[in-house]
């Protein structure tokens, strides 16, 4: 079960369990999918002790990209640490990216 996430800005708690719940539904490696109409390939890395997972989103049509880490915490605690965008951003993406049924190509 998630635990309670901090990040630059305050979002509601049902709201970042969600987001954690997604995110955990997601596959390790790399995966295309669809955001917001467009296709998406993601890659998420996930460390072996499970206290850190990395997620890289490259839009495969134009120039958008989303990146974050979530380091868990002592406790249930988690904190995002998106990498030069916002945490909405971050929380929007993972909520919305549907993965399609088959594994990508690795990226870069």
């Amino acid at each position: 079960m998630p635990g309670t996430m901090t990040s630059c800005r305050e979002t509601p708690p049902p709201v970042l369990a969600t987001f954690e719940d997604a995110l955990a539904k997601l596959p390790d490696c790399c995966v295309d999918g669809y955001f917001g109409n467009r296709s998406w390939g993601v890659t998420v890395n996930r460390s072996e002790d499970g206290k850190r997972t990395w997620l890289y989103g490259e839009d495969l049509g134009g120039p958008d990209i989303v990146s974050f880490n979530l380091y868990r915490l002592a406790g249930s605690r988690s904190i995002l640490k998106p990498c030069e965008m916002s945490s909405a951003k971050v929380i929007e993406f993972v909520l919305g990216f549907e993965p399609g049924t088959e594994k990508a190509a690795p990226r870069r």
